[in-house]
């Protein structure tokens, strides 16, 4: 469709960007080529698949589809996002705040590393998502201690590096764990990355990766946050034992570590689709974090200047990016994830300006705890609004902007896409 076509539609050219980026993570495609020789582990010992986060369950599937010889295992994933597994077991459990089918599964994933012989195979999926997943308390911890502490880290605008750190040191499994459990097995960890940099210590907490951080850093960004804490976990953060394998400890000699899908790959896929639609993209990084209504206004203030003939590309363009925004729930809240929150921001910020049409989502299809993805804005967005009646700055002091979205008829919906490769921004600038 040409830009020019009266029946251009904005939105659509978004979610093309969108589902391209989201086509080049589907761990059907990403993850068999990167599979060890599972023939050969077969001849030695078991290959015991165990795993956790949104795309576990998928990336579960596509290890079956590429290998008929013996295997078994559990892998834990988020409510909806299950697929059917013949000789894997798979089990649902709550996202973002964990449940007691998580504990569960977590324990049960623990047990089987610890009964892994020398000559065995361990084949870790991990995925966005995982850190509530495998949620079992380190010992003299209750799980009521774990959930206390997650809800309110989920509150307090923590990034997600700071939050699995803490999340890392409150647990028997997270943290480089599950492969001292494991030891001296050898383990495979196929990992999609969701997290800024792609460090395999901080995508799912690193179950099977060393851990550079301390009990003192938790600690620290426990009191950054003010988050409030409970007794027992205080104590816990201030002995010995709360302290994670390190680089260096002799249990990662046998672990294998390999980023099957990363989120600048997808930026990339977008890229060439926004080129194949006669597009200029630009990709602001993949790795972008703050609070979302600055990044908002950041972003908002580049896409003016793209429009008006002084950014760094000329329109039409889309500036692309990707990242962790975060938001600091004030009160009780309202509803409504980092995508629509930044989407609102930057209606605002933008004021209605011609020829800039953005959408925001996350690329596993749940924003925040909501039933969407997230949402699109354009240049009539606030009109409407005002019409429909909602009080934008309103909504979003009140970090409200689902209420907004949903009102309007702008949110996205793609139901749980099986993958996650975090936030996905498009802004589209038209001459």
């Amino acid at each position: 469709m040409s830009l020019t076509d009266p029946a251009f539609d904005s939105a659509d050219i978004l979610r093309q960007l969108f589902d391209a980026a989201v086509a080049s993570a589907d761990p059907a495609l990403c993850v068999p080529a990167h599979l060890p020789d599972l023939s050969a582990c077969a001849e030695k010992g078991r290959i015991v698949v165990v795993g956790a986060g949104k795309a576990s369950a998928a990336m579960a599937r596509a290890v079956e589809n590429s290998w008929a010889g013996d295997l078994s295992g559990l892998v834990v994933t988020r409510y909806g996002c299950a697929v059917p597994c013949e000789r894997i077991e798979i089990v649902e459990a709550a996202h973002p705040v964990p449940d007691a089918s998580g504990l569960e599964a977590a324990g049960r994933i623990l047990d089987l590393a610890e009964s892994l012989g020398p000559d065995d195979l361990m084949l870790c999926l991990i995925s966005g998502g995982g850190s509530a997943l495998l949620s079992l308390p380190a010992e003299g911890l209750t799980f009521e201690d774990k959930q206390a502490v997650n809800s309110a880290l989920l509150r307090s605008g923590a990034t997600i590096t700071d939050m699995n750190c803490v999340r890392k040191h409150l647990s028997a499994i997270k943290g480089g764990r599950l492969a001292r459990a494991a030891a001296p097995a050898q383990v495979v960890s196929l990992l999609i990355s969701d997290v800024p940099g792609d460090d395999p210590a901080v995508i799912a907490s690193g179950p099977t990766a060393p851990d550079a951080t301390t009990t003192a850093d938790a600690r620290a960004i426990l009191e950054k946050f003010s988050v409030p804490v409970p007794p027992n976990v205080t104590a816990w953060l201030a002995g010995d034992l709360a302290e994670t394998p390190k680089p260096g400890d002799a249990v990662f000699e046998t672990v294998a570590t390999d980023i099957v899908a990363r989120p600048q790959e997808s930026l990339e896929a977008a890229a060439e689709k926004a080129k194949a639609l006669g597009l200029t993209p630009l990709i602001l990084g993949d790795a972008i974090e703050g609070e979302a209504r600055d990044v908002a206004r950041e972003h908002a203030d580049l896409a003016r200047a793209v429009a008006a003939g002084s950014g760094p590309v000329q329109a039409p363009a889309v500036l692309l990016s990707g990242g962790e925004v975060t938001v600091t729930i004030k009160g009780d809240g309202g509803r409504g994830g980092p995508n629509t929150e930044y989407l609102l921001a930057m209606a605002l910020a933008l004021q209605g300006a011609d020829g800039i049409h953005v959408m925001a989502c996350d690329t596993d299809g749940i924003d925040g705890s909501e039933d969407n993805a997230g949402a699109v804005i354009g240049p009539d967005t606030l009109a409407r609004a005002k019409d429909a009646g909602f009080d934008g700055a309103a909504l979003l002091d009140g970090n409200d902007a689902y209420t907004f979205f949903e009102g309007l008829g702008d949110l996205v919906v793609t139901g749980p896409t099986l993958t996650n490769v975090n936030d996905f921004r498009a802004i589209l600038v038209l001459p």
